[in-house]
C-alpha cells in the first residue's frame, strides 16, 4: 500500500484530475490510436466491477491484454475522456496492447464492500466464495470472450497496492494469464505498511487513510475522501502534541475511519493479519513472474523481497525473475533514478529497467519476442553498477558476524573481554530521536539515504564503527540484528541502522543539498525497528524483566551495498524514531490504548561482552 502521502495524492490527482483532458506527452498519441470503452463486468457472486478498456484502433492484428487492477481509481470516467499514459511505460502504448484498468471490488465505481488486503481463500466451493483471485479470473474470462482481436494472452502489472492485486492475479491461476509483474507489492500488511516488527508506522498511516477511504458502503462513487489538514508542516511537533495514538480519534478522526481503527484494534499479529498475508497462498503458480522492488522503498521492501523468495521456493519450475534497483517506492516507473537526496547512483537506472527488463519480459511472454534476462537483476549501491545472479541471495555470499565492541568499535572479530561490558542510554519518550533532520509532515522518502550525523550526536543514540576499510566490503542478502539488551522498564523499542561513513576527503557532487557536506557523510544503508515485547513472536507479546540481559533478534531485510575502501561501516542503535514509528510507553501494555501519562523514561543497555555479545549477522561477497 502506498502510505507516502505525496505519492498517494499524486496517484489520486492523476486519476481524478483527469476530469480535465490529460496533458502528458503521449496524450494525443493515445487518443489518435486507441478507442476507449467502459464496462461493468459481472463477477460470479453478481457484483459488477467497473472496467476501462483501451483498444488499438488498428484491427489488422491481434493484441495481448495488459491489465492493472487498482483501488486508486481508473479515472477519468467517461468514454470521451482518456488517460494521458497507458501501460507500465510509454514503450507499451507505442508497441500496441489492449490496456485494461479495473476499480477493484468496493472501490470507486465498482460494486461491493471493500476489505483491506482481501483475505484470499484456498477453496472456492460456492459462487459466494470470492476474493481477488476469483475476481481476476472472472475478469479475464469476460475479456477473452467480449473484446475482439485479442490473442488470448494476458499480462498483469501493478505498483504498491496494485502490486498486491497483481500477486492475487496469480492466484486466479487462469491459463490465459501468462505474465505478471508485482511491483513493490504488499505481501503481509502487518510487516509491510502497518507495523514493522510490531512498531507502528505512525506518520505514513496517519496521513494516508483519510484520503484513501473514499467510501465505506456498497454505493459506487467518483468522489475521493477528504484529506486531513494538520495545520502545520512540522510532523515532529504535531505528533508530540497529539500524544498517544488513541488521541488520533479523540482529537481528530472521531472513530469515522474504519480501516484506521482496524490497525489500532490489532497491534498483535493475530488472525486479522494472518488472513492478510498473501504469501501463504503462492503455490501451484504457472504464470511467469517479474517481481520488482527498490532498495530504498520505505513502504513495501518486505513485500517485494518476500514475494520473490516465496515464489521461488514454492514454484521451482516456474520462471520467476527478480529486479531490485536504487529506487524509492515506485521509483523505477518514472524519472531517471539517478539519485536519492544527497546520494547519486552514477547515472540513470530507471530507463534501463523499463526497457531492458520490464518491457522485454512482457514482450517475450505476450508477443513471443526473444528474451535475454538473468533470473536476478540487482543494482549494487555504493559501487553503483548492475549485477546479475542466478539466485538471491547470491550463492557467492557467505555469512559473517559484525560485532559491537566496547569503546564504540565494530569488528568482524568477536569480543574477548570477560567483563560484563555494555553501553547505556536514557530513552525519554517526551524527547524522541527524530527520523529526519528536517521539518516535514510526511514520511520523507529521502530519509532512507540521509546523513545520520544529527543522530550520532545525541546522547540517546549509540554508535559503533569499524576502522577505515582497507578493501571493499559488499553486503549481499538479508541482515539480522542479534542484540543482548536490558532495560529498567518492561518494554522498549530497538532501532538499528547500518551506515556507510564517507572519507573526510569526499567532495560534494551535484546532488548534495544546500549546506550538506559529503565529507564524513553518514549515509544510511539499511534500518529497521523492533518493538521488544514481540521478540519471541509477533502474536505473543512478552514483558521484559527489568535489568535482565535479554536477547532481541530481528531482521533488517536485504541489501546489496558496497562499502568502498577508505570508508567505514557504522551501526547506530536507538529506541525512538519519531514520528516514523509511534512512541513506546516503555511499559508492557497495549500502546494503542495508552494514556499520555503512561509514557516513562527508561535506561537501556546494549551488551558488548564475550558472554553477551551483540552483533549483526550479514552476508558478504568476497
Amino acid at each position: 500500500m502506498k502510505k507516502n502521502l505525496l505519492f498517494a495524492f499524486c496517484l489520486l490527482l492523476s486519476a481524478l484530475g483527469a476530469f480535465a483532458q490529460p496533458k502528458s506527452p503521449d496524450a494525443e498519441y493515445i487518443k489518435a490510436n486507441y478507442q476507449k470503452y467502459e464496462y461493468q463486468i459481472p463477477m460470479r457472486d453478481g457484483k459488477k466491477l467497473f472496467t476501462s478498456v483501451y483498444v488499438p484502433k488498428d484491427q489488422t492484428k491481434k493484441y495481448p491484454f495488459m491489465m492493472d487492477r487498482t483501488p486508486y481509481s481508473v479515472a477519468p470516467y467517461g468514454t470521451e475522456l482518456y488517460k494521458g499514459s497507458l501501460g507500465p511505460s510509454p514503450l507499451f502504448a507505442h508497441d500496441g496492447y489492449i490496456f485494461v484498468y479495473q476499480d477493484v471490488r468496493g472501490r470507486w465505481m465498482s460494486e461491493g464492500i471493500y476489505e483491506e488486503m482481501t483475505p484470499e481463500r484456498e477453496d472456492h466451493k460456492t459462487n459466494k466464495d470470492v476474493d481477488e483471485g476469483t475476481d481476476t479470473y472472472d475478469t479475464i474470462d469476460w475479456l477473452l470472450k467480449n473484446i475482439p482481436n485479442n490473442n488470448g494472452k494476458v499480462g498483469v502489472w501493478g505498483i504498491s497496492y496494485p502490486g498486491f492485486y497483481t500477486t492475487t492475479a496469480l492466484l486466479s491461476r487462469h491459463p490465459a494469464l501468462v505474465a505478471a509483474s508485482p511491483q513493490a507489492p504488499i505481501a503481509d500488511l502487518y510487516r509491510d505498511d502497518a507495523f514493522h516488527n510490531g512498531a507502528f508506522m505512525l506518520v505514513a498511516n496517519f496521513g494516508f487513510y483519510p484520503g484513501f477511504t473514499n467510501r465505506q458502503d456498497d454505493k459506487p462513487t467518483q468522489r475521493r475522501g477528504k484529506g486531513f489538514d494538520p495545520g502545520t508542516e512540522d510532523g515532529y511537533d504535531f505528533f508530540l502534541k497529539m500524544g498517544s495514538v488513541k488521541n488520533s480519534n479523540t482529537k481528530y478522526y472521531k472513530d469515522t475511519i474504519r480501516l484506521w481503527n482496524e490497525m489500532l484494534d490489532h497491534p498483535n499479529y493475530d488472525q486479522h493479519w494472518k488472513d492478510r498475508n498473501v504469501l501463504y497462498h503462492l503455490h501451484d503458480i504457472k504464470t511467469a513472474v517479474l517481481v520488482t522492488g527498490g532498495w530504498y522503498d520505505a513502504e513495501d521492501l518486505y513485500g517485494a523481497i518476500n514475494t520473490y523468495k516465496t515464489l521461488v521456493k514454492e514454484n521451482p519450475k516456474t520462471p520467476v525473475y527478480f529486479a531490485m534497483g536504487p529506487w524509492v517506492h515506485g521509483g523505477w516507473a518514472r524519472g531517471e533514478g539517478d539519485h536519492l537526496g544527497d546520494v547519486g547512483f552514477g547515472g540513470p537506472t530507471g530507463p534501463f529497467y523499463r526497457e531492458k527488463i520490464e518491457f522485454n519480459f512482457f514482450s517475450h511472454y505476450l508477443k513471443g519476442t526473444d528474451l535475454d534476462l538473468k533470473p536476478v537483476s540487482t543494482f549494487e549501491t555504493g559501487a553503483n553498477e548492475w549485477k546479475n545472479y542466478n539466485t538471491w541471495p547470491p550463492k557467492e555470499s557467505t555469512e559473517k558476524n559484525l560485532y559491537f565492541l566496547p569503546g564504540g568499535k565494530l569488528s568482524f572479530t568477536a569480543p574477548a573481554t570477560v567483563a560484563n561490558t555494555f553501553d547505556e542510554f536514557v530513552s525519554d519518550p517526551k524527547k524522541p530521536v527524530p527520523f529526519i533532520n528536517s521539518i516535514d509532515m510526511d514520511m520523507k522518502r529521502e530519509y532512507m539515504t540521509a546523513d545520520q550525523r544529527f543522530a550520532s550526536q545525541r546522547p540517546d543514540v549509540l554508535t559503533y564503527q569499524t576502522g577505515v576499510l582497507d578493501n571493499d566490503v559488499t553486503l549481499a542478502g538479508n541482515i539480522w540484528a542479534n542484540l543482548k539488551v536490558s532495560t529498567t522498564g518492561t518494554d522498549a523499542d530497538w532501532v538499528v541502522k547500518v551506515i556507510d561513513v564517507y572519507p573526510d576527503s569526499t567532495k560534494n557532487t551535484k546532488w548534495a543539498g544546500k549546506d550538506v557536506y559529503l565529507s564524513g557523510y553518514q549515509q544510511m544503508v539499511r534500518s529497521e525497528a523492533m518493538r521488544g515485547k514481540f521478540r519471541n513472536g509477533f502474536d505473543k507479546p512478552e514483558a521484559f524483566v527489568p535489568g535482565k540481559v535479554t536477547p532481541v533478534n530481528f531482521e533488517l531485510q536485504d541489501v546489496l551495498h558496497t562499502f568502498k575502501k577508505g570508508h567505514r561501516i557504522m551501526v547506530q542503535v536507538q529506541s525512538t524514531w519519531f514520528p516514523l514509528i509511534d512512541r513506546n510507553t516503555q511499559q508492557f501494555q497495549d500502546i494503542m490504548k495508552a494514556k499520555d501519562t503512561d509514557f516513562k523514561k527508561a535506561t537501556h543497555r546494549v551488551y558488548t561482552s564475550k558472554a553477551s555479545p551483540s552483533y549483526l549477522k550479514i552476508r558478504v561477497t568476497e
